[in-house]
């Protein structure tokens, strides 16, 4: 690609949209019973409703449409008093029935908003509709090097998925961000998931495919008035694959207009590895999906009271619980993604209320414990330790039982399941010396056998003090207090 994306966002005006699908957390699937277990041997998650069978009759899952609208009041959209599915005909092979019962000019929720940090600024991202369907099977494509069906020698189908309810999350075009249209499209997704986490609707996990991304993009010449073409990026499944898509995307159109082409609209499918796109299929024509009521179910019509019930459950969102930690933990922005990006927030947050300092619980959770974490390739919250153990091991830090070099010994040995903080103080004798009588023996030994850099000391080079500290702390096996083990030293030479 010669044209680069900084030349191409100098003369060009990006808008992008997203079309999110999200996988709720339901037990039972959309229209029948059975199970949602992700990886569970496949094809034993089916039964002749969600394989679509001959006389089988779908049912709605009333979950599904309490999630739904939970997603709805989360996104400031007006829940519609009553809508209906439709059949969205189509053939697919990971598609048991042929078609989709989905919601077409009815959905459940319309016209909303989402409000997300760009750069500094606040970007309104419009949401055009939520509305609920049900997802497909999934394709595996065997023997080809790419894992797509070109190449492969073979294909199987898993309709364990088939069923599963499905929300679609569609904005409105996103104008207006320019050079930070890629931030703003990952922004948003980053906003979004953590939305539906934090509504317990879905477990958002976009490696397992329950929350994964349309992207599409389109460029105009700057001041030209008008929106380009729009390519449709097809189920990017990362957050950094969210901004790359539209970054290259960018770039790509730019090149094509440049050289007096035309941008086609198509679906295009991004490349992990090479970090750019390549051509699906065209969309230049309109598909006719033939949607029509769907027959077997009757509409859906929340009543007004429940609705308000369901409100009154919403919990903290993460907007409102963000301008609310970095007040009363005096975080800066940067320092807030810091902790958002680890997935440590409930940690921190119960650590705190545990009894630590916002700056203890930080500390902590983003040093040691995220680097175990990191180690053991799982999430800092699922470690076998509690935040009030942590708290407990500030505690002893601040109190002087132990230093820093202890309390990782002692987290260590609380991971190795060897008891609370105190037991493994107890049991592997990890508390600081700070009797100033042992301290003396070890620093008069130090200062014996270190005569030359006694001399320095005394002569004004301070600084080489660190070699008398370091040689107690050897002694001590690191239990001496280093800031008390200076101040005896030189109270000592002077």
């Amino acid at each position: 690609m010669t044209v680069t994306y900084e030349s191409a966002i100098g003369r060009y005006e990006p808008v992008f949209g997203l079309e999110t699908h999200v996988e709720l957390g339901t037990r039972t699937k959309m229209f029948c019973g059975c199970g949602t277990t992700f990886g569970a041997e496949p094809n034993s998650q089916t039964c002749p409703v969600c394989l679509g069978l001959p006389g089988s009759l779908p049912v709605v899952n009333r979950r599904a449409i309490e999630y739904t609208i939970k997603i709805g009041l989360a996104l400031n959209c007006s829940i519609a008093s009553w809508c209906r599915f439709a059949r969205k005909n189509y053939f697919y092979p990971d598609m048991p029935k042929n078609f989709q019962i989905s919601q077409y000019d009815e959905p459940l929720c319309v016209d909303g908003y989402l409000d997300v940090a760009v750069g500094g600024k606040t970007v309104r991202v419009g949401i055009e509709r939520v509305h609920l369907e049900e997802d497909t099977g999934k394709s595996l494509h065997v023997g080809g090097a790419t894992g797509r069906i070109q190449g492969a020698e073979y294909s199987l189908v898993d309709y364990n998925r088939a069923g599963i309810p499905l929300v679609e999350i569609v904005t409105k075009p996103v104008p207006g961000t320019g050079f930070l249209a890629p931030e703003g499209a990952k922004a948003y997704v980053t906003e979004l998931r953590d939305v539906l986490r934090t509504l317990g609707v879905s477990d958002v996990r976009m490696e397992e495919g329950s929350l994964r991304c349309d992207v599409n993009t389109s460029i105009s010449p700057r001041g030209s008035g008008t929106w380009g073409t729009r390519t449709e990026t097809k189920n990017v499944n990362s957050l950094r694959s969210v901004e790359r898509s539209v970054r290259s995307e960018i770039a790509r159109q730019a090149e094509v207009l440049d050289g007096g082409g035309r941008v086609i609209q198509e679906t295009r499918h991004f490349h992990e590895d090479t970090g750019v796109t390549t051509s699906g299929r065209s969309k230049e024509e309109a598909q006719d999906y033939r949607y029509f009521p769907e027959p077997d179910l009757v509409p859906v019509a929340p009543d007004e009271e429940w609705v308000k019930a369901i409100a009154a459950t919403l919990p903290e969102l993460p907007s409102a619980r963000r301008a609310r930690l970095i007040e009363s933990w005096s975080l800066s922005e940067l320092e807030f993604e810091a902790l958002r990006n680890a997935g440590a927030l409930d940690v921190v947050e119960a650590t705190i209320a545990a009894g630590a300092s916002p700056a203890d619980a930080r500390k902590w959770w983003l040093s040691e414990l995220a680097r175990r974490a990191n180690d053991m390739g799982i999430e800092v919250s699922e470690l076998p330790i509690t935040p009030a153990e942590v708290a407990r091991v500030a505690e002893l830090v601040a109190a002087g039982t132990l230093n820093d070099r202890l309390a990782r010994q002692v987290i260590e040995g609380v991971l190795d399941e060897e008891g609370t903080p105190d037991e493994v103080v107890a049991a592997r004798g990890l508390a600081v010396v700070s009797d100033d009588s042992a301290l003396l023996t070890a620093i008069d030994e130090a200062i014996a056998a270190n005569p030359d850099v006694v001399a320095r000391i005394r002569s004004g080079r301070v600084q080489a003090v660190g070699v008398l500290v370091g040689a107690v702390m050897k002694a001590t096996g690191g239990k001496a207090d280093a800031a008390r083990v200076r101040q005896l030293i030189m109270d000592r030479l002077s």
